[in-house]
C-alpha cells in the first residue's frame, strides 16, 4: 500500500490531481468513486470529504507522520507541491503568488462557469436557452482573460509550468471539445503545448482508450 490514497474520478477536478501526481512522479493508490451509484455519499467517503465531492486525498504519512486527509482539489494541489518540494509551486515570492492567483482564478471562475456550461450544454434534462447562453458567454469571457494573459507570458503564472496550468487544463479540454479554442490564439497554443507534455498526453490517451 502506498502512503497516498486518492479517492477520485476522471472529472476535470479529479484529473487536476492525477496530472499533478504524475508530474511530481509519486506513487499512489487510486480508489474510483462512482458518483452515478452515489458512492460520494457513503459514510466512509464523507469522513475524508465532508462536502461529498471528489477528489479527496489520504496521506498515511501526513504532517507529524500521522494519517491526514483533505478535500478540495486546489488545496490538494498545494499540499502535494509543498510536501514533495515541487517547482510546480515556485519558491520565488512573486512567481509563487502569481501561481496561487491563477490557481484561485480556476477555482472561482474557470471551474464553476465551465462546469455550468458543460451541464446545460450536455447533461441537463431539458435545453434551457437562457442558461446555455449565460454560461457559454461567461466561459468565453474567461477564455478571453486567459488568452490576454497568455499573450504576455508562456504559462499562466509566468515563464514556467505550474499548478495554475495543471488546474486549468482539464477544464479547457472540455471547452476545446464542445466550443472550440480556435478564436483564442494564445490560449490555443498553451493548450496544445500542455497536451503534448508526456505526462499529460499519456493520461488523456488512457482516457480515450
Amino acid at each position: 500500500m502506498n502512503n497516498l490514497q486518492l479517492h477520485s474520478l476522471n472529472t476535470p477536478n479529479g484529473l487536476k490531481v492525477i496530472i499533478a501526481l504524475a508530474e511530481i512522479g509519486v506513487d499512489y493508490d487510486y480508489h474510483q468513486i462512482d458518483i452515478s451509484k452515489g458512492e460520494q455519499f457513503t459514510e466512509e467517503f464523507l469522513q475524508i470529504s465532508p462536502n461529498n465531492k471528489i477528489p479527496a486525498l489520504i496521506d498515511l504519512q501526513g504532517p507529524g507522520g500521522k494519517k491526514f486527509s483533505l478535500f478540495e482539489s486546489g488545496a490538494i494541489l498545494i499540499y502535494l507541491a509543498e510536501k514533495f518540494d515541487s517547482p510546480l509551486l515556485p519558491k520565488d515570492a512573486e512567481f509563487r503568488y502569481n501561481t496561487l492567483v491563477w490557481l484561485m482564478f480556476q477555482m472561482s471562475g474557470v471551474g464553476p462557469m465551465f462546469g455550468q456550461a458543460n451541464h446545460f450544454i450536455n447533461t441537463a434534462p431539458e435545453k434551457i436557452p437562457y442558461a446555455i447562453e449565460r454560461y457559454t458567454k461567461e466561459a468565453q469571457r474567461i477564455c478571453k482573460v486567459m488568452d490576454k494573459r497568455l499573450s504576455q507570458v508562456t504559462y499562466l503564472a509566468g515563464d514556467s509550468y505550474t499548478l495554475a496550468d495543471i488546474a486549468c487544463f482539464p477544464w479547457l479540454e472540455f471547452y476545446e471539445r464542445d466550443l472550440g479554442l480556435s478564436e483564442y490564439q494564445h490560449l490555443s497554443i498553451w493548450y496544445k503545448h500542455i497536451l503534448e507534455r508526456p505526462t499529460v498526453s499519456k493520461i488523456f490517451q488512457g482516457l480515450n482508450n
